[in-house]
């Protein structure tokens, strides 16, 4: 009887999705939410087939040294910016991530960063809980900035950004956007949504999301001359992650006054948070819910383990996982490469 194949699991996932996974392999889950660092990673990695990971766990060239058991790597996530992909190819080794099926949670959750910015709900539930609503208020306290009949800007116009704008009719508001490239026309008209150049979005938007992945040549895409161009009053959101964004200056710009307020829900240094960016009143902070709902957060579950499955060659789906992010390194094992 062959030996059946090993999963690790790095951080806790619901039991019946794990029950679906124990069917074909046998598992090692962790039950609780934890930090691993690179050696434990890299330990962890080496004594199985396949690892279902979070955007905590880092996997490079040095995590996979010497490995010569790994198969396949499945991120919790859309992103996989955690992941070296040119290593992890090299080393014969599947990555697959999450897309698509959070496209519209995170979108939702976008309105909800630009509502409660704009209108400073944070900030209010906080002086109201503690105490401070004693009576009538001015009539001119507590004014946010109106988001319908406004210009929504959208940096990085892919599958989140097309739900975003999408949602913006409901508010009658104009959608720009900038992609390095436009979309085909029907797409933009069914966002009813108009490709500018990047300094015109910074410029004409009253509320700009960040929507685009992180790269190398996206660090800091949003820093001090990018808040300069924006206009003077404008709204900020940022569901995409932290390294975009140039917290520092962005800290600079609101203390200023140039941006009315800023929603942000990825920071640079996760967990850790820009100390000028706490002690601001108008910043809406969260801790990375952009996913955070029961139904999308158990899809991307079970989207993991179909890809881990997959990858391993077992279950209904073998051979064919439903989001690799290297799938010539399926063409490769078929070619003699790592099995």
């Amino acid at each position: 009887m062959s030996k059946r194949l090993k999963v690790w699991v790095s951080r806790p996932l619901f039991a019946d999705v794990l029950a679906r996974l124990e069917q074909y392999v046998d598992i090692d889950a962790e039950a609780v939410e934890r930090v691993h660092d690179a050696q434990e990673l890299g330990r962890r990695l080496a004594a199985v087939d396949g690892a279902i990971i979070g955007l905590a766990d880092r996997v490079d060239a040095a995590t996979l040294a010497g490995n010569d058991r790994l198969r396949v790597v499945s991120n919790l996530a859309v992103g996989y910016n955690n992941l070296d992909v040119e290593a992890l190819t090299r080393a014969g080794v599947l990555a697959c991530n999450t897309p698509e099926v959070l496209n519209e949670t995170a979108a939702d959750y976008a309105w909800a960063l630009l509502l409660a910015a704009a209108r400073r709900v944070g900030a209010a539930e906080r002086w109201l809980r503690a105490g401070q609503w004693r009576g009538a208020m001015r009539f001119d306290d507590w004014l946010g900035v109106d988001l319908h009949g406004k210009t929504l800007g959208i940096l990085g116009m892919g599958r989140i950004g097309q739900a975003i704008a999408r949602r913006a009719s409901g508010f009658d508001m104009r959608v720009l956007y900038h992609n390095r490239s436009r979309l085909p026309e029907p797409v933009e008209c069914e966002c009813a949504a108009r490709w500018v150049d990047k300094a015109g979005l910074l410029s004409e938007a009253d509320h700009l999301v960040l929507v685009l992945p992180y790269t190398r040549d996206n660090h800091h895409i949003i820093g001090a001359r990018e808040l300069a161009l924006m206009k003077r009053g404008s709204v900020l959101v940022n569901i995409a992650r932290g390294g975009l964004v140039d917290e520092a200056a962005l800290a600079a710009a609101l203390r200023e006054g140039r941006l009315a307020a800023a929603g942000l829900d990825v920071f640079e240094d996760e967990p850790v948070v820009h100390p000028d960016l706490l002690a601001l009143e108008q910043v809406v902070l969260s801790p990375h819910l952009g996913s955070a709902s029961a139904d999308t957060r158990r899809n991307m579950a079970e989207l993991a383990v179909d890809n881990v499955l997959a990858g391993l060659g077992v279950g209904p789906r073998a051979g064919r996982p439903p989001a690799p992010i290297n799938p010539h390194v399926l063409a490769m094992r078929g070619r003699g490469g790592k099995a």
